[in-house]
């Protein structure tokens, strides 16, 4: 079982950071199901995610206090709006437009409607 929950958890992090450049794939909730994973399988996997430079601060954020930074809001906002623009500029069919429009809206109001956390370490 144990390799299992390490397979998951790896397969969890190449979703993350593929999520990283992909718009639609949240970064995040698949960062913090690779820490579940990996805690389950093995714990230096697990440390090595938590204390990773990049991939660690909105795990250990979400984790600690349930809060989202501006900086990771504002990027995923922004990708949002640019994966609906491409698909309005490669005339995608209008029904799928107005389902994406609304799968980025919910998602976006409930990215935007977290906290964040207090202090300078909100802008990074």
């Amino acid at each position: 079982m144990k390799y299992i929950w390490i397979g998951l958890g790896w397969l969890f992090v190449l979703l993350g950071v593929a999520g990283i450049v992909l718009p639609l794939l949240p970064t995040t909730p698949f960062l913090l199901l690779a820490a579940i994973c990996f805690s389950r399988g093995s714990q230096r996997m697990h440390d090595w995610l938590v204390n990773h430079p990049t991939l660690g601060p909105p795990i250990v954020n979400w984790q600690t206090n349930r809060t989202i930074t501006r900086k990771i809001k504002v990027v995923a906002l922004l990708s949002m709006g640019g994966l609906l623009g491409i698909s309005l500029l490669l005339g995608i069919n209008e029904k799928v437009l107005l389902l994406q429009g609304v799968v980025l809206s919910i998602v976006g109001i409930f990215l935007w409607r977290q906290k964040e956390p207090e202090g300078p370490e909100n802008l990074s």
